[in-house]
């Protein structure tokens, strides 16, 4: 199989890298952090917001959507693309977490997944070959596999059988998809297993995708655990395929992540906190309902040069959020985005210039200091 992803270069020190992964709608430069656009949106973003902070790509969940308003008429609209009003990338999950975040309204065979929607109660069904046909009906330019997550802690016999019925559901999926362009990538599973996981690796690899994923991760587990596991698959993953972490993560995670050769990444993290009123910047979390940003005049990051950071203060972002305003969600989720895509550019032309060991440790010396306030 062709692959999609070409590198440019690779830290002398650890296996951070960086490369490009080629689509129906453009080209992606990877590291790269995917705004999460759950429903065709990205919350408190507009498609102009997302292109002034950079992104390159977006993620659309494929189980909300197939909900609602349904693939058929998003595919009436000529796909997601046009429905939303977005040009650039877009990559869809399979639903499979999502699937698993409501466990007890599902019911999972080897057939597929029974599932009771979370609107109205309906009983809905949804087949690996399902999962193909309706993210090609979206027009996503990655698509996902259908997987089972396995939840932490898990039993060795519960994270095996899971494992195993994942890399059969791949094989339909792979056996399902039709020549359309769209990118196909598998998901690793595995538990906190490392032998499951390299056979997981294994599995995929023998199916054959143009992309792979770990799945299963940032499910509750500690976070030395979470990096090794994704070290132990990264390693085992081929190089000249793009390599992708699902639902991660922190700022922190990214860092550690990218060390590891990881490609890509998607989280709620920047938008939800944002509606919640925190705050990342380069010296760690500020929470702006803090009374300390009552009359503070300065940006919420004083490096950061967001369109929230250039024209508005703490003291008047403490009182939109206060006072719940719609604007407090729009204009901390732009810092918040900005912050994270800006995040991955600093160690794509870390990883470009050779001095990624620099870039991690000047990331952790300015955490060390605590976020100034009044």
């Amino acid at each position: 199989m062709t692959s999609p992803y070409s590198l440019h270069a690779r830290s002398s020190t650890c296996a951070a890298r960086c490369g490009e992964v080629r689509t129906l709608h453009g080209v992606i430069q990877t590291p790269i952090f995917m705004p999460v656009g759950t429903q065709a949106t990205v919350k408190g973003m507009t498609p102009e917001n997302l292109l002034d902070i950079g992104a390159q790509i977006i993620l659309a969940n494929t189980y909300h959507l197939f909900l609602r308003p349904g693939h058929e008429l998003i595919r009436q609209f000529g796909g997601l693309h046009r429905f939303m009003n977005w040009h650039k990338p877009i990559l869809t999950d399979s639903g499979g977490f999502q699937i698993y975040s409501l466990k007890e309204l599902a019911r999972i065979t080897e057939e597929g997944a029974t599932f009771k929607s979370h609107l109205d109660g309906s009983t809905l069904f949804l087949s690996p070959e399902d999962a193909v046909g309706v993210q090609e009906a979206l027009g996503s330019d990655i698509m996902m596999c259908l997987d089972t997550c396995i939840p932490f802690p898990a039993t060795r016999v519960e994270a095996d059988k899971a494992t195993a019925l994942t890399a059969r559901w791949a094989k339909r999926c792979r056996a399902a998809r039709k020549e359309t362009g769209q990118l196909l990538f598998g998901i690793v599973q595995g538990g906190m297993y490392p032998d499951l996981r390299a056979r997981s690796v294994e599995d995929m690899v023998a199916i054959g995708f143009d992309g792979y994923a770990l799945g299963g991760l940032s499910v509750g587990e500690p976070t030395e655990v979470m990096y090794e596991m994704t070290g132990r698959a990264a390693a085992l993953l081929p190089h000249d395929f793009p390599k992708y972490v699902m639902g991660v993560g922190t700022p922190e995670d990214l860092v550690e992540c990218v060390s590891r050769g990881i490609d890509m990444f998607d989280c709620v993290m920047p938008t939800r906190n944002a509606r919640n009123g925190m705050l990342f910047t380069s010296q760690g979390r500020l929470v702006i309902k803090n009374a300390c940003y009552y009359n503070d005049q300065r940006p919420v990051d004083e490096h950061c040069g967001c369109y929230t950071c250039r024209n508005y203060s703490r003291a008047y972002l403490r009182h939109l959020y206060m006072a719940r305003e719609i604007m407090a969600s729009q204009l901390n989720t732009i810092h918040n985005l900005y912050y994270f895509v800006h995040l991955m550019n600093g160690m794509r032309q870390a990883i470009i210039e050779d001095r990624f060991e620099m870039f991690r440790k000047e990331f952790y010396d300015m955490r060390e200091q605590e976020v100034p306030s009044i």
